[in-house]
């Protein structure tokens, strides 16, 4: 996203590095003003609420600005970096003077301006008129003049710039949200960032000079020492020697929001099973001395990932959403395997697009990648989009258990405790062996008790005894 300004110099604005992200923020710039840039070459680095993402220049010259300082949050389509790409700016075309200026002749636009998600940034709706002849008419150039006149006025009202009374001021939700609090009508707000779009500053600006009016309609007292105000409420305190606040952003924020969207959307059932693995173990062993496994990372979350895999194949209803504006239920015929991941950024899930085609090495390689850039924070965003079902594996920590919330738009998540040596009865006999206890939390408006029972009663059969990943696949 680009704007030309004066001169040579262009603006490279904010760009949406995912599916309708509104901000990002500034994690580190790679470039300084009076740096040479060329055309694809990384600037800086942005972390959206999905991942970190870096950001190509699509021109060359030299850095004049860099508008944000690194760890700032920028609004999409808000220009960071001013580069002067040398040249002259284009100049504008001069305009005809044709005897009767005809719409269909109006010159095309230079580029397509960015747009932001919800509104346009219009192209200018001002056309200069071309003289008239010497000596005409009055009433004929009257009559030439409102024409044009009425065509360009509708015009600027669908472009969005039409008259303040008959728009929609331009604002994202939490600024009208403001507004709404403080009690300010956008309409009358001035406008002050990008394409006109209403900041929460332009907000707080309109709302500060009312305060005075509303004081001075008010019985002023005797004193002439306006006192009468009530105080503002003092900020509340911290003890900052023994507490650290973190602001929440980036994946935190969109992982807060993702669960507790889901928390109180999907009504969650959790079921648990414990189950002997010792036989799945066993296999964990050989398969990693398996020469069709060389260089890949064998490990129980392998053959738990296929399980469960084999289990979606025989109860193919589990793999669904739903879908309330439509009324629908939305069966998927693939699956996209997610593995929840712990890294410095937060909680990811990226996934293994269509898993259930993959042979074991090969879902033992795509594992491996999925892990690797997820620890190095590079996992994109397109990676954690589409996911159809989940595995989140807390045995890793030593836990036992737990009730996993479901990843918006899937129907079911498997949590995989801690495998550890524990006294089972196997054939007649109490003996020490490997066991784990598996949950699996599933949305009961269309998975009912029976589905999830049979998911989960498959995944702990396979474990239980792998042989049945040949048998049932």
């Amino acid at each position: 996203m680009t704007t030309m300004t004066e001169g040579s110099v262009r603006e490279f604005k904010m760009p949406d590095v995912g599916e309708g992200l509104t901000e990002a923020e500034i994690l580190k710039w790679y470039v300084q003003p009076g740096d040479t840039v060329t055309d694809g070459q990384v600037v800086c680095e942005v972390e959206t609420a999905k991942a970190a993402v870096e950001l190509p220049i699509p021109y060359d010259g030299v850095v004049r600005e860099l508008r944000f300082p690194e760890g700032t949050t920028v609004d999409v389509g808000t220009a960071i970096i001013t580069v002067d790409v040398g040249g002259p700016a284009e100049p504008a075309a001069p305009e005809p003077a044709p005897a009767a200026p005809e719409r269909g002749e109006e010159p095309a636009p230079q580029g397509r301006q960015p747009v932001l998600v919800g509104y346009g940034v219009a192209t200018s709706s001002t056309r200069r008129r071309p003289r008239k002849a010497a000596g005409a008419p009055a009433q004929e150039a009257s009559a030439g003049q409102a024409a044009p006149a009425a065509a360009a006025a509708v015009q600027a009202e669908l472009n969005g710039h039409g008259p303040a009374d008959r728009r929609r001021p331009l604002a994202k939700p939490p600024v009208r949200k403001l507004a709404k609090d403080l009690g300010v009508d956008l309409a009358t707000v001035t406008p002050t960032g990008p394409d006109g779009v209403i900041t929460r500053e332009d907000v707080h600006a309109a709302a500060a000079p009312q305060a005075v009016p509303q004081q001075a309609a008010a019985p002023e007292p005797a004193a002439p020492a306006p006192v009468a105000a009530p105080a503002a409420p003092a900020p509340v305190t911290y003890d900052t020697a023994r507490e650290t606040r973190i602001p929440v952003k980036g994946v935190r924020k969109a992982t807060a929001a993702a669960m507790v969207g889901s928390a109180f959307t999907a009504p969650h059932v959790t079921e648990f099973v414990t189950v002997d693995v010792t036989r799945t173990m066993k296999l964990v062993e050989e398969l990693k001395q398996d020469k069709e496994f060389a260089g890949l990372r064998v490990n129980p979350l392998l053959l738990i990932a296929k399980a469960l895999l084999v289990a979606v194949k025989r109860n193919p209803d589990i793999n669904a959403s739903w879908d309330e504006a439509a009324q629908e239920i939305v069966v998927k015929h693939y699956v996209n395997l997610g593995i929840a991941a712990a890294t410095p950024r937060g909680l990811i899930v990226p996934n293994i697009k269509d898993a259930h085609a993959k042979t074991l090495p090969q879902l033992a390689q795509a594992l491996g990648e999925l892990v690797t850039t997820a620890r190095e924070g590079k996992t994109s965003p397109a990676a954690m989009q589409g996911g159809t079902v989940t595995i989140t594996n807390v045995g890793v920590f030593g836990v036992d258990t737990g009730t996993p919330i479901l990843n918006p738009g899937e129907s079911a998540i498997l949590a995989v405790g801690a495998i550890k040596p524990q006294p089972w009865v196997h054939k007649g006999k109490v003996k020490p062996r490997q066991v784990t206890t598996l949950a699996l939390s599933f949305d009961h408006r269309l998975v009912d008790g029976e589905l999830g029972s049979k998911v989960l009663a498959d995944v702990a059969a396979i474990l239980e005894q792998p042989k049945r990943l040949i048998t049932w696949a």
